[in-house]
């Protein structure tokens, strides 16, 4: 692991980086030379993805957040300043999920549902944004979810979640590409994760075999499929490219 060509060692932060998708992001980014800080919940799982790539030679650094918690954020990215530097990357891969049908779908579990998933990326793309416009260079890249394109039965709060982080990718793109920074958003399509698992185990959506067999590529997707578009996104090379959806879902939605 270590720098990567002409790549410059800039600071990545990834939130929802101790798990899944989240981790995979974090072990590319490293391996392409970026400065990592892994952001989740979950601080053990962070400070776990934090030692393995500081094993392999890169500088890392973990913190426990909560990415609905503004204060929080705002702390953590302090600390990643303090210890790594400004922070030109952001990738926003926290978030929560769950199964309710919609009339059962209380109040506070769709108010918590879009502070996670909507008002987390506010958060932290609102407080990463200032370093990014100091050097006039930033690459961001918002996780959302091919539900938000297709719909997904008894996840409506999920789906509209995910639907808004779409639309803020959208104006973000617009609003900072004269100052050299890019926002684009990965929609994960059929993703071996624990996430699609339990969405086989509660019947949402039909068996893997089944998927597999209704998936363009007949295989499911890895968490290493999204990090892969996922550093590109986030290249030097990628400077042309922004307010876009890129769908890593093996050949749906096409």
């Amino acid at each position: 692991m270590g720098a990567a060509g002409s790549q410059v060692s800039r600071v990545a932060v990834v939130t929802g980086g101790g798990s899944g998708m989240g981790r995979a992001i974090c072990r590319h980014l490293a391996d392409q030379g970026r400065k990592v800080a892994v952001l989740d919940l979950n601080g053990d799982a962070a400070q776990e993805v934090a030692k393995e790539l500081e094993a392999d030679g890169a500088a890392a650094l973990a913190a426990r957040v909560d990415v609905s918690d503004r204060a929080g954020v705002d702390a953590a990215l302090d600390a990643v300043r303090t210890s790594l530097g400004p922070v030109e990357i952001m990738v926003t891969s926290a978030g929560i999920e769950a199964f309710t049908p919609f009339l059962d779908i209380t109040a506070e579990a769709w108010d918590r549902m879009v502070a996670v998933n909507l008002t987390g990326t506010f958060h932290c793309l609102q407080a990463a944004l200032p370093d990014m416009l100091a050097a006039r260079w930033g690459r961001i890249v918002t996780i959302s979810s091919s539900s938000a394109q297709s719909g997904t039965s008894r996840m409506a709060h999920y789906v509209a979640s995910k639907g808004g982080v779409i639309g803020l990718t959208k104006a973000l793109a617009i609003e900072f590409a004269p100052k050299g920074i890019t926002v684009n958003s990965i929609p994960p399509g059929f993703i071996d994760t624990p996430m699609m698992q339990r969405s086989v185990d509660t019947g949402v959506v039909a068996d893997m075999d089944q998927l597999i067999a209704r998936t363009p590529v007949r295989r499911a997707g890895t968490p290493d499929d999204i990090a892969a578009a996922c550093v590109f996104l986030c290249s030097e090379q990628a400077g042309y490219i922004t307010g876009q959806l890129l769908g890593v879902n093996g050949g749906w939605y096409l």
